[in-house]
């Protein structure tokens, strides 16, 4: 269902290694991986979201509006996280060289895509 548009986005963006749709209560939708990756990006995704459901709540409470994007900068990789719907986001991990700023763009710009396939 995801998998091509997954995989479109961690080849677009420079450093990305993995990338899954997941659901906030941590089911994961679809997910991909660069073929010579390790990085196991469902563990990560189901991890993110009770960060992510935690983060959308807080916004709430704030009187924020909604949350529309998370970046988790860590020592060996980086996780961009874009909500797709309110109970669905997207995650996008880099390596530390990786194009955090092509990562925000790619993402933002397949989200509608995505919303749509989950309609």
């Amino acid at each position: 269902m995801f998998e091509s548009v997954l995989k479109e986005v961690v080849d677009a963006t420079e450093g990305a290694v993995a990338s899954c749709v997941m659901e906030l209560e941590g089911v994961p939708l679809e997910s991909y991986s660069k073929p010579d990756s390790t990085f196991d990006i469902k563990n990560i995704g189901i991890e993110l979201s009770i960060v992510v459901k935690q983060i959308c709540t807080a916004a709430k409470m704030l009187d924020a509006g909604e949350a529309h994007e998370v970046a988790i900068v860590a020592e060996q990789f980086t996780t961009l996280v874009r909500m797709v719907t309110p109970n669905y986001f997207v995650a996008l991990s880099l390596d530390p060289r990786g194009n955090l700023g092509k990562a925000r763009f790619v993402l933002r710009t397949r989200v509608a895509d995505m919303a749509r396939e989950l309609a």
